[in-house]
């Protein structure tokens, strides 16, 4: 069993992804070429934002949307406790100082209501993480930045596809930045990213950033990266995207199964009901980690920690803790456990992963869970993948 199947899903979309690859190939046009464009395109479409602008990567994506934003030495940028490194480290990199604050117990994400008391005069930009596909509350995070002139820039590496209150990920704030990172949900065979923004000034900004500041070619107004995404790349998320509602479907179809089997038994990360996931990963918490993964690892099943330290937690960033304590967050370290997760991932793999889990749990309480889940299957149990739907 895979972590994540990416073979498969290669299989499924062999013909479109070596159509688009050799396409690319015959015109040579690596850096820049039409495909970049097209994906642009249909990524706004996707999510609603006038403007789309690819990148290399969606670590990349954070640090131009900050550069675009003015934020430098002296300004606060507040960011969850709990997540993947990249957001405090772009603040960082733009010389500004990453303000730290608790997430939710029940969703991992930013804990709003912890968000106001974070605020000073130097804060210039938060950067709410939407944590394992689903986005954070960012209705009630915008009400507390824009009277302030806090710009708000949605970190959804994990969550493009998904929407809070109708609206889609990435089109949510003043920014929002995605990642293609080979293991998201739509993800490239390489490094990848996109800025997202209805700003026209913004985007105009953010466009001349990723090539060096260039406002044309060789006429550089303002300093800039290399922040390019590789026409290739962009050509395989093309392809990719013929079935990304299908796939977000079958994600949230899986999920379903694992709802059902665990809810009773094992704390699970929660969705809130205004909102959707497209399930990144399915996240749960347990004791003695690291005995529950070697059991399940025993049964043929792998796993993920994401992530096992906090940012307070790691060596590099010690000093933004500034002696405070983020309980939530070093509880969720300390618990969280990734299970396999996405489209193609059967039903009764789906079923096996849970049953073992809820065995390396309490043994007691598996063979009921097991049976219970199989009485009540679901269609698609024995489903096959269709090439090109």
């Amino acid at each position: 069993m895979e972590f994540i199947d990416l073979k498969s899903q290669y299989r499924s979309l062999r013909v479109t992804i070596d159509q688009r690859i050799h396409a690319v190939l015959d015109h040579g046009q690596y850096i820049m070429g039409p495909e970049v464009a097209e994906l642009e395109t249909r990524l706004a479409a996707l999510t609603g934002a006038r403007h789309c602008i690819t990148v290399s990567s969606g670590t990349e994506a954070l640090v131009i949307s900050l550069m675009a934003l003015g934020i430098k030495a002296g300004d606060e940028v507040i960011t969850p406790a709990f997540s993947f490194i990249a957001a405090a480290e772009a603040i960082l990199l733009v010389g500004a100082t990453p303000v730290l604050v608790d997430v939710e117990a029940s969703t991992a994400n930013l804990d709003v209501g912890l968000l106001a008391e974070r605020i000073t005069s130097r804060t210039r930009a938060i950067i709410p993480i939407s944590l394992y596909g689903q986005a954070a509350d960012m209705n009630a995070i915008n009400t507390l930045a824009a009277p302030r002139g806090i710009a708000v820039v949605e970190d959804a590496a994990q969550s493009l596809g998904a929407t809070y209150r109708g609206r889609a990920s990435c089109n949510l704030s003043t920014i929002g930045c995605t990642s293609f990172f080979p293991s998201k949900p739509l993800g490239c065979y390489g490094d990848g990213g996109a800025l997202f923004t209805s700003d026209d000034e913004l985007a105009q900004t953010m466009r001349e950033i990723r090539i060096h500041g260039q406002s044309r070619r060789y006429v550089h107004n303002r300093i800039g990266v290399g922040g390019r995404m590789d026409t290739l790349q962009c050509a395989i998320v093309l392809a990719k995207l013929e079935r990304f509602a299908w796939e977000i479907g079958r994600r949230r179809h899986i999920a379903a199964i694992y709802d059902e089997m665990l809810q009773r038994q094992v704390p699970l990360i929660a969705c809130r009901s205004d909102r959707t996931s497209v399930h990144a990963q399915y996240t749960v918490l347990v004791e003695q980690r690291e005995q529950v993964r070697s059991s399940l690892d025993s049964a043929g099943i792998p796993t993920a920690v994401h992530y096992p330290l906090a940012i307070h937690q790691q060596s590099a960033y010690a000093r933004l803790a500034r002696g405070e304590r983020f309980p939530v967050s070093e509880d969720l370290a300390r618990r969280v456990l990734s299970l396999p997760m996405g489209p193609y991932l059967t039903d009764d793999d789906a079923r096996r992963v849970a049953d073992a889990l809820l065995h390396a749990v309490d043994p007691a309480q598996a063979s009921g869970a097991a049976l219970a889940a199989r009485s009540a299957r679901c269609d698609g149990d024995h489903w096959t993948p269709a090439v090109g739907t």
